[in-house]
């Protein structure tokens, strides 16, 4: 196929994409040729496009290349491949004004258009994605979910170089920042030209919501303040995250803790993460419950789960908001040093949090509470209630909102490792890891290995140790002790 019959199908489906008409279209063939390099268009037929947006956009960004305006470099490619995909996407006020339209009918319609346009667009990197290894893992606590995360590509030396010599900019001032709203990108800052923001009021705030372009689980979404402020979680975060599930009530929506080490990846920008996903948290069931002496119409009780968990349930929202509040400040000054936990170190540091994530339940609103502490010991410098050293060869970071819900986010190294790991197993040449060989050895103690099974065998292990790795950030264990500790705080309540 010809390049000029490339840039008619492309800019046929950018016509589609709602935000341009026919009449726009030698203009924006034009536009397209100036980016890619060529000085001219051959006729070409206008006939249905069966290719995706995605593989045309590869096709014209193979021809910038021959044409020498971009290099096989990663971060150039990106540039103009936003640059190309900004065409293919309606401004700002266009995708918003269709979002409004469908929600006028249905908030699922609305999100489909959305999530659909950003794949579409390649902002979500559904091929990327798709390079991720995934699989469930039976345990105690119901099916887990394991992610490999190999959907970040690696950067090529030349990209590393060019980023070391690249200007320092203070713009956006975060990946999360409405800023990066059709920004160009930067050797070491990434394209956003094709990226667009839903504008929502929560409560009189300007908030935006925008999908990640790395999703974890479906319609993985990112709804952010327009304000760029640290996170915080306060009555305002509970208020908020139950106003989203009315606004978006087929989403469940989050928050990270807003301390280190029990955080997630950026606290400098006041944001929530929610999508169409059940979680292995939001099945699990409350194995006990109590009552709230202020509140009771309220149900609450204790999850089944490996870390501390309380679950609030109510028709009424504000109800809730109450509740939770009452809750965040209990636990903010509690403690009970028989377990290690300590609300305040004697420096006057505070230490205790709550991961708290809504969703609907029926007609009801459902609030889960996750109890959270950042201390650390002699013992466990990187967190008296994060992964343990014996369980860090398979996940040392942090476990931020995602792995709180049981679903695991493991580092890309594990894809080769844990190859390594079955060789071993099987007796078989490998560059097994040490970090994994006391691991390795207790399987084959304790499992028949057999060529046929030997996947299977690792991955089972794989989800045993992410059910120890939330056990280890759990700040009331679930033994006898760890209860009667969470027993007595719970009376205070």
């Amino acid at each position: 196929m010809s390049i000029s019959q490339t840039v008619r199908d492309f800019i046929t489906l950018a016509i589609q994409s709602g935000g341009w008409m026919e009449m726009d279209r030698i203009y924006l063939e034009n536009r397209v040729i100036a980016l890619i390099g060529e000085d001219s268009l051959e006729t070409s037929e206008l006939r249905p496009v069966t290719a995706s947006s995605v593989e045309l956009a590869d096709q014209l960004l193979d021809q910038a290349q021959k044409n020498g305006l971009i290099t096989e470099m990663q971060a150039e490619r990106d540039i103009l491949e936003g640059q190309l995909m900004d065409l293919m996407t309606p401004p700002p006020s266009v995708v918003n004004a269709y979002f409004a339209q469908y929600y006028s009918k249905d908030p699922v319609q609305a999100t489909d258009y959305f999530f659909k346009l950003s794949k579409d667009n390649d902002y979500i990197k559904t091929r990327d994605i798709a390079r991720n290894i995934i699989f469930p893992a039976e345990t105690a606590y119901g099916t887990l979910e394991i992610t490999i995360n190999l959907s970040k590509p690696e950067k090529d030396p030349k990209q590393i170089a060019a980023e070391r010599t690249a200007v320092k900019v203070d713009y956006p001032k975060c990946m999360l920042c409405m800023e990066n709203e059709g920004y160009k990108g930067r050797m070491n800052y990434p394209a956003r030209t094709n990226h667009r923001i839903i504008r929502m009021n929560l409560d009189g705030e300007s908030w935006g919501m925008q999908y990640s372009p790395y999703a974890y689980y479906n319609e993985h979404c990112i709804i952010l303040s327009e304000e760029h402020r640290p996170m915080k979680i306060t009555r305002d975060s509970f208020q908020r995250l139950l106003k989203i599930t009315e606004v978006l009530p087929h989403y469940f929506v989050g928050s990270n803790a807003d301390l280190p080490i029990v955080g997630g990846s950026i606290l400098s920008h006041d944001h929530y993460q929610g999508g169409r996903h059940t979680f292995p948290m939001a099945v699990a069931e409350m194995e006990r419950t109590f009552e709230l002496q202020d509140f009771p119409m309220i149900k609450a009780g204790i999850v089944k789960w490996p870390l501390s968990v309380i679950r609030l349930q109510s028709k009424n929202a504000n109800e809730l908001v109450d509740a939770a509040t009452m809750i965040l400040e209990k636990w903010t000054n509690y403690s009970d040093e028989a377990v290690q936990v300590v609300a305040v170190t004697e420096d006057g540091t505070p230490h205790h949090t709550i991961t708290p994530i809504a969703r609907r339940n029926g007609e009801l609103f459902e609030l889960d509470l996750v109890l959270r502490d950042n201390n650390v010991s002699e013992e466990f410098p990187d967190g008296i209630f994060h992964p343990h050293p014996d369980v860090q060869h398979i996940k040392k970071e942090n476990i931020g909102l995602i792995e709180v819900m049981g679903l695991a986010v493991l580092p890309p190294r594990l894809a080769t490792e844990l190859k390594e790991v079955e060789n071993y197993l099987l007796d078989e040449k490998n560059e097994i890891a040490d970090y994994h060989v006391e691991w390795a050895d207790q399987l084959k103690t304790t499992e028949t290995i057999t060529a046929e099974n030997v996947t299977e065998v690792v991955q089972k292990a794989v989800g045993a140790v992410f059910a120890r790795v939330l056990e280890d950030a759990g700040v009331f264990k679930r033994d006898v002790e760890g209860q009667e500790a969470f027993t007595r705080f719970i009376t205070t309540l």
